[in-house]
């Protein structure tokens, strides 16, 4: 496995709150760990090595926990907004010196049971500068955002979805530098509006998942969350 991983962690996480009035959305605890633990320790079953997190809000609170991932067997590094949030869009132009050509990006509030191996690949194979990964939803986990067709990502569209679109992002892509260099360093935008534009202009790669994702995004989803990880450490 060569990809680093951009965790993006550096929201308010404000429909957590009050949990995350005094920690930061990656610490919240979920069936006895930090969530960014269960992360960190599912990204080295798949042999990925290095980690950038992306922070802001309350991140110095991640890093005292994680510090530089040696626990997980992975080097982590850090990325900061700095005086004021970046938007996950902005916060990866930020962290591109340290994530080099091409990269995984894992959204700071998502579990993911699935083989980056396959998604690399996937992203290698397809000769597009940015990949999503997803799943058939057909607007049970939210509202569906995807149009994919006949194996192609036809259109992304998080702000204005479409009534024939049955897919949703499941929480993983990787992207080339490329496709984050043209803005300034200091702008805050949005990723899902960068793949908005990539998907119109065919240049969005989709690798489709059959298993569903986990996320802590919402008080739902976080019970859902734990009852997963309680189910997986059952005896």
């Amino acid at each position: 496995m060569t990809l680093p991983v951009a965790i993006l962690a550096g929201g308010l996480a404000t429909r957590l709150r009050p949990i995350t009035e005094t920690i930061p959305k990656s610490l919240v605890d979920v069936a006895g760990k930090p969530f960014v633990v269960r992360q960190l320790e599912y990204l080295r079953t798949q042999q990925l090595e290095r980690v950038v997190l992306c922070v802001g809000h309350l991140g110095e609170m991640i890093h005292d926990v994680v510090g530089d991932g040696t626990a997980w067997g992975l080097r982590v590094s850090y990325s900061y907004d700095g005086e004021r949030l970046a938007g996950t869009g902005g916060a990866l132009r930020k962290a591109l010196p340290a994530l080099g050509s091409s990269f995984f990006v894992l959204y700071g509030d998502s579990y993911l049971p699935i083989e980056y191996a396959r998604v690399e690949a996937c992203f290698m194979a397809s000769g597009q500068p940015a990949l999503m990964t997803i799943m058939a939803n057909s607007n049970q986990w939210d509202k569906s955002n995807v149009l994919f067709r006949d194996g192609r990502l036809v259109e992304y569209n998080k702000r204005e979805p479409k009534e024939q679109m049955a897919h949703i992002d499941y929480g993983l892509g990787v992207l080339s530098a490329s496709t984050l260099e043209p803005y300034p360093e200091n702008q805050a935008f949005d990723l899902a509006d960068l793949y908005q534009r990539l998907s119109v202009a065919g240049q969005l790669a989709g690798f489709e998942v059959h298993q569903r994702f986990y996320e802590i995004g919402s008080h739902s989803g976080l019970r859902d969350a734990e009852s997963y990880f309680n189910r997986q450490e059952s005896p």
